[in-house]
């Protein structure tokens, strides 16, 4: 067989090694909203399923959709985290009351 030598694949032609960089931190990005969100979405149940608060439930849900684009368009997560925190804190409100 042929000899080719070792091929350092970061430096080979037709390797973009800085698109690929990209393309894994906005793949950590859309992972991280991900999550958020569908935690808080799953806190959002929790408040009007357990705690009967609809309302609440409804809102908490809208709130995390809404942060989950914007956060996408924005290159953040911080947003999700704020509604998570508030339902983390609205679980709690609503939980002492019942």
């Amino acid at each position: 067989m042929a000899d080719h030598g070792e091929v350092e694949y970061a430096t080979a032609t037709g390797n973009d090694y800085e698109e690929h960089e990209g393309t894994y931190e906005g793949f950590l990005l859309f992972a991280s909203i991900g999550v958020v969100s569908l935690t808080t979405i799953m806190l959002g149940l929790a408040i009007g399923g357990v705690l009967e608060v609809w309302w609440a439930a409804g809102l908490l849900i809208l709130l995390s959709i809404i942060t989950a684009f914007y956060g996408l368009a924005t290159h953040s997560h911080t947003p999700g985290i704020v509604v998570m925190v508030l339902g983390l804190f609205a679980l709690a409100a609503f939980g002492l009351g019942h």
